[in-house]
């Protein structure tokens, strides 16, 4: 087999990231069925994918069943710090994917990669932070004419999108993977709730029991971190600007208070807001002495890390994964891998079992595109119900769990308004 063009750390690595991704294929049973059908019908025969991934072992595992399928597939990184550097060897040496993606790469070389990916001429993206197709869009042309759609796998970059489609600014039809019922439900609440706290414990090893642990944001993710952090025994506080999940976290028992007035108490902070800034100087000044601070969102903008360089004398790389900024006053505050994602920095993000039926739906998402090629709006759309149920039925089977079905009798009363009481 002739190697194709790629850009990693060490070939050498294959073997042991072959190892890991069948590891992770034994808990991602719905892959596997996929796995089978795409080998047996090669629905994407062709068709050139490229996607901008984090480089994981489930992420590899998705490969697989695109390349199953007959997808010519090219991977970069979508995060500098989140590439297992063995996965992707294993990639290019067994399953021979172009990856572009080397944990720790610079700003420079990350989006080198990603033009990397864009050379290939995709008509259908993957994405995780719209950062494939936020370029995609800036080199417009050709590359553009040739598209059938993208998919999305994040909130942070289902967000960039739809401010795209508002200002008319998207050219193609992109799913949002991320909002699936079997995507957000699961991958986001339990997934980040599990992989988040692996990576904190990982990083720092400092017991969570008794600690005052802020959850900044109480979406799917901050509902997981909250409820993971709570089974921990850590004292929970929510902060959050909407006053619904403000609301819906106070009735799940949890403080909820201003994040000023959190820092000033807070063991741990962890923001999952995707929104810039959401710690900034004000809460910063109220931080307490040893405070450790992390990031679940995409971006590594939530906390306002040129704040933290500014108000500090120095910093110490203190630990793998931690730097301690210490202040004039003789706080001592630590920062979380640089204030990227925390479970893919600093762990091994999320468990196989969830990212199963994530990355379901997005091998899904492809062959939805690719049958309705030129028949979708260039807009966000919702992944259809249909391949939701689909995968969720799948989910439970592997799983050995049975469950009941409407009678025709029950079907039929629910379809009607003329019986009543």
């Amino acid at each position: 087999m002739t190697i194709k063009s790629a850009d990693i750390k060490d070939l050498t690595l294959a073997g042991q990231g072959r190892r890991r991704m069948d590891w992770a294929l034994q808990e991602m049973p719905v892959i596997r069925a996929l796995m089978e059908q795409f080998s047996e019908r090669r629905p994407l025969r062709g068709l050139r994918i490229s996607g901008c991934l984090h480089i994981t072992t489930e992420t590899a595992n998705l490969a697989r069943v695109l390349t199953a399928g007959g997808a010519d597939l090219v991977l970069c990184a979508s995060n500098p710090l989140s590439t297992q550097d063995d996965v992707a060897a294993a990639l290019v040496a067994d399953f021979n994917v172009p990856v572009y993606a080397i944990r720790g790469e610079n700003t420079t070389v990350y989006y080198q990669h990603i033009q990397a990916a864009l050379e290939h001429g995709p008509q259908i993206t993957l994405d995780d932070g719209a950062d494939l197709i936020s370029e995609l869009h800036k080199s417009g042309g050709k590359l553009l004419t040739d598209m059938i759609g993208g998919t999305e796998e994040t909130t942070t970059g289902v967000i960039r999108l739809r401010a795209m489609a508002r200002d008319a600014a998207l050219k193609f039809p992109v799913i949002a993977v991320n909002d699936a019922l079997t995507k957000h439900l699961f991958d986001n609440r339990y997934g980040t709730g599990q992989s988040a706290l692996d990576g904190i414990i990982r990083a720092t090893n400092i017991l969570l029991a008794g600690k005052v642990f802020s959850v900044v944001g109480y979406g799917w993710c901050g509902r997981g971190i909250a409820m993971r952090a709570k089974g921990h025994g850590s004292q929970v506080i929510v902060t959050e600007v909407d006053p619904l999940r403000a609301l819906e976290a106070s009735m799940d028992g949890f403080q909820v208070m201003p994040l000023a007035e959190a820092a000033a108490r807070s063991d741990f902070i962890i923001t999952a807001t995707g929104d810039k800034h959401v710690l900034d100087e004000v809460q910063i000044q109220c931080l307490k002495d040893g405070c450790v601070l992390a990031n679940s969102g995409h971006f590594n903008v939530e906390i306002n890390i040129p704040c933290l360089e500014k108000l500090a004398r120095e910093k110490v790389r203190v630990r793998p994964f931690v730097d301690e900024y210490h202040f004039h006053d003789g706080r001592r505050i630590r920062l979380l891998a640089e204030g990227r994602l925390v479970n893919l920095a600093a762990a091994e993000g999320h468990p196989a079992a969830v990212m199963d039926m994530s990355f379901a739906n997005q091998a899904m998402a492809v062959e939805y595109l690719l049958a309705r090629r030129g028949m979708l709006d260039n807009a966000v759309h919702a992944v259809p119900q249909h391949i939701d149920q689909r995968i969720a039925r799948l989910k439970l089977e592997a799983m050995g769990i049975g469950i009941d079905h409407l009678t025709r009798e029950q079907q039929r009363y629910l379809q009607s308004w003329r019986e009543g009481t």
